[in-house]
């Protein structure tokens, strides 16, 4: 292992304690009476989230005081070291959240010098970690996990988020030539959607509509496993608020689809 994989290793080995530990806080609240607040977007978020992201935010001071963190809570908190930037978001999937579901996950990502070199997914209710660094491989719960090997799509499960937001969203008729193009429409979303993706347990996700924390640990994840994330124009990128998780065989035939 070169210096870069280990500088990748400690920041990855460190993501993983961090969303671990939040997302054992966010169990405290799980199930329980959570009174929920909605945000100016109509996005609700409760307790747990400010809490789980006060968490990460303490840990990643206290570690390195001078990287850039940005979370969907409390915002961008500046740091003299901009080329680190931590992307944060303490409960990704706020509505299964509240409502008992058990999809939802800590979702952190290290952007390094504009790239996204480090990613952790993880589901406290399910006790599933994803995490992946640039040259370290993707692993579900400590196993290397590749992409699915299917290579056509009308054999190919498609994940999503909300049904109702491709036409919200201008992606109707993309929507419409995909679902009648896969094989199974299987509406596990969120974050869970894209790790499905990456785990080999799906083969296509599609977001109409996503923000930069929603984004921010797929790029490391899909490509280690061999798959792609990005825009839905072909473009790895977590800046384009809207995500496409897919394999590296689908995507020339996805991409097409959707044009």
């Amino acid at each position: 292992m070169n210096n870069i994989n280990r500088m990748y290793q400690s920041y990855l080995d460190f993501a993983v304690e961090t969303a671990y530990l939040a997302g054992r806080l966010t169990l405290g609240y799980f199930h329980g009476e959570i009174p929920t607040d909605f945000k100016s977007d109509n996005t609700p978020v409760t307790e747990a989230d400010r809490k789980a992201e006060e968490l990460i935010r303490r840990r990643i001071e206290r570690k390195f005081p001078g990287h850039v963190i940005i979370g969907e809570e409390y915002g961008t908190s500046e740091g003299e070291n901009e080329s680190h930037r931590w992307i944060i978001d303490p409960i990704d999937g706020t509505k299964s959240f509240i409502h008992g579901v058990p999809l939802y996950s800590v979702l952190i990502g290290l952007e390094i010098e504009g790239r996204v070199e480090v990613g952790v997914v993880y589901f406290p209710a399910l006790d599933e970690m994803v995490a992946a660094g640039t040259g370290l491989g993707c692993r579900l719960n400590s196993r290397l996990v590749r992409t699915s090997q299917v290579n056509t799509l009308d054999r190919a499960t498609v994940a999503f988020t909300d049904a109702g937001s491709f036409a919200m969203f201008n992606r109707a008729e993309a929507w419409e030539k995909i679902q009648k193009a896969t094989w199974f429409r299987a509406g596990w979303g969120d974050a869970y959607g894209h790790c499905l993706v990456a785990t080999g347990r799906a083969e296509l996700m599609l977001d109409p509509i996503m923000s930069l924390w929603d984004c921010a640990p797929f790029p490391p994840i899909l490509s280690e496993a061999g798959g792609y994330f990005g825009d839905w124009n072909g473009t790895p990128t977590i800046h384009a608020n809207e995500a496409l998780s897919t394999t590296e065989a689908l995507l020339p035939e996805v991409l097409a689809l959707i044009a």
